[in-house]
C-alpha cells in the first residue's frame, strides 16, 4: 500500500509539472478514459468465470450438509487418530461450529459475487456510453473514475477476500476427507468408532466417500485456476484505479467546476 500511495504521490508531481505546460483537464479525461477502458476489458473477463463462481459456491453449500456426517465421525475418533488434519482454522473439535461457518462464508461469497455482477455490469455499460469521437465530458469521466474507485474496487475486493475463504474452505474439507477415507480403510478401530454414525454398509459408504473426494477436487482445482485469473486482475487494475484518482485531482483542479458525484 505504501509503494502505491508513494507512486500516487510521484504520478500527481509529474503531472502538476504538465499543468504547468498548460496541460488541459479535456486531455487528462482523455488519459483517464483510456485507462478506464482497459480496466473494463479486464472486467469483462473476470465477468466471464463470475458465473462459474456461483454455480460453484452453490454446489459446496449442497454438498456441505453431505461432508457434515464425516466431520462429525471424525471428531468422534480425533481422540485417537490424532493424525487426522483440523479443518478450517482448528475448529475439528467443534464440528457445529465448522459447519455452520462454511454456511455463513458460503452464503457471503455468493452474496457478494451477485452483486458485483450487477456493479461491474453498471461499470462496462458506463464506460462503453463514452465515446472520445465526440468528445469527451470531463465531468462524466471524473464521476466513473469515482465509481470506480468506491463500487467497482471496493466490490473487487470483497469478492476476492470471500472467494479466498471459498478457497481455503474447500482445501480444509478436502484435506479432512481425505483422511477420514483413509482411516476408513487402514483403521479397524477408527471405522469401528465411526461407522455407527453413518448408518449405512461400508461398501456404499466408501464408494460414496471416494466420489464426494474426487468430485470435490476435480471442482476444486477447475475454481482455483479461475480464480487466480480473477485474483490477477485485481492486482492489475487496482493501481490503475489509483493512478485515475492523481488525474481526476488534477482535472478538478485545474476546472473547479467539475464536481464528480461522490
Amino acid at each position: 500500500m505504501k509503494t502505491l500511495t508513494d507512486e500516487n504521490a510521484r504520478l500527481k508531481e509529474k503531472l502538476t509539472l504538465l499543468v504547468g505546460c498548460s496541460v488541459t483537464s479535456s486531455a487528462l479525461a482523455g488519459k483517464n478514459y483510456k485507462k478506464l477502458k482497459d480496466i473494463a476489458a479486464d472486467i469483462k473477463t473476470q465477468r466471464q468465470g463470475l458465473v462459474d463462481f456461483e454455480v460453484y459456491v452453490k454446489w459446496m453449500s449442497a454438498n456441505m450438509a453431505g461432508y457434515s456426517k464425516y466431520f462429525a465421525a471424525g471428531s468422534v475418533a480425533a481422540g485417537f487418530a490424532k493424525v487426522l488434519p483440523i479443518p478450517y482454522a482448528g475448529q475439528a473439535s467443534v464440528l457445529t461450529k465448522f459447519i455452520s461457518n462454511a454456511a455463513v462464508s458460503l452464503s457471503a461469497a455468493s452474496v457478494s459475487t451477485n452483486k458485483y455482477l450487477v456493479t461491474s455490469q453498471q461499470f462496462i455499460k458506463r464506460v462503453d456510453a463514452l465515446d472520445a469521437s465526440k468528445g469527451l465530458n470531463p465531468a462524466e469521466v471524473s464521476e466513473l473514475v469515482t465509481f470506480a474507485d468506491h463500487e467497482l474496487l471496493n466490490g473487487m475486493i470483497d469478492v476476492q477476500e470471500k472467494l479466498n475463504s471459498t478457497a481455503e474452505l474447500a482445501a480444509s474439507s478436502l484435506a479432512f476427507l481425505e483422511s477420514v477415507h483413509h482411516y476408513m480403510g487402514t483403521s479397524e478401530e477408527y471405522w469401528s468408532k465411526t461407522k455407527s454414525l453413518l448408518k449405512s454398509d461400508d461398501k456404499k459408504e466408501k464408494g460414496f466417500l471416494a466420489d464426494s473426494i474426487a468430485a470435490l477436487k476435480n471442482k476444486a482445482a477447475t475454481f482455483n485456476t479461475k480464480f487466480r485469473t480473477f485474483d490477477d486482475t485485481v492486482k492489475k487494475d487496482t493501481p490503475l484505479i489509483k493512478s485515475m484518482l492523481a488525474y481526476d485531482e488534477l482535472i478538478r483542479e485545474i476546472d473547479p467546476k467539475i464536481v464528480a458525484k461522490k
